[in-house]
């Protein structure tokens, strides 16, 4: 009987996917993670008063660096030669009500001309980068935290386009 699971052989042993029968096309994928922190921390980022440096440009470039070695730690992933990464942050400087924090949304797009997606590299890119946040800026507030890291919008090959809550291209 054949294994309805992609990444594991018939022995039920993980296996990369053969992706070589596959259409190139172009592939994008966009993911998010926002980071909780104290409205001091956020300022002090905006300020350029964290003793690291730009604590954005040099998440920016972690998360390019994440995608771009997304093979390296997620075993499964094939080696891509990606054609575009970006980061961008979005900073809502309002603490929550509940939590007295305020929120930066990290967002991550990266494209591809392959067989194959590269979802796992836009949510490595963002992960990446908001770890960054994380280690440049634990000096002044080791309470930051993470949430809502996913995938926001896949597009190209055979499954198609994938939007998650109506997100849209338009919202870029």
């Amino acid at each position: 009987m054949t294994n309805p699971l992609t990444h594991f052989n018939e022995e039920g042993r993980a296996r990369m996917v053969d992706v070589g029968g596959k259409a190139v096309t172009e592939r994008t994928a966009v993911a998010t993670a926002t980071v909780h922190m104290l409205p001091a921390t956020l300022q002090r980022i905006k300020e350029g008063r964290i003793k690291k440096g730009d604590v954005f440009a040099v998440a920016q470039v972690a998360g390019v660096m994440g995608a771009k070695k997304t093979a390296d730690v997620i075993p499964m992933c094939h080696p891509l030669q990606l054609t575009h990464v970006d980061i961008s942050f979005t900073d809502n400087p309002e603490p929550d009500a509940g939590t007295g924090l305020c929120q930066v949304t990290l967002t991550a797009t990266v494209k591809v001309t392959g067989q194959t997606g590269v979802e796992m590299e836009a949510l490595t890119a963002v992960t990446h980068a908001a770890l960054t946040l994380y280690d440049m800026c634990k000096a002044v507030d080791r309470g930051m935290y993470f949430t809502s890291i996913g995938l926001l919008h896949k597009s190209g090959g055979k499954s198609g386009t994938f939007d998650r809550n109506g997100w849209n291209a338009e919202q870029q």
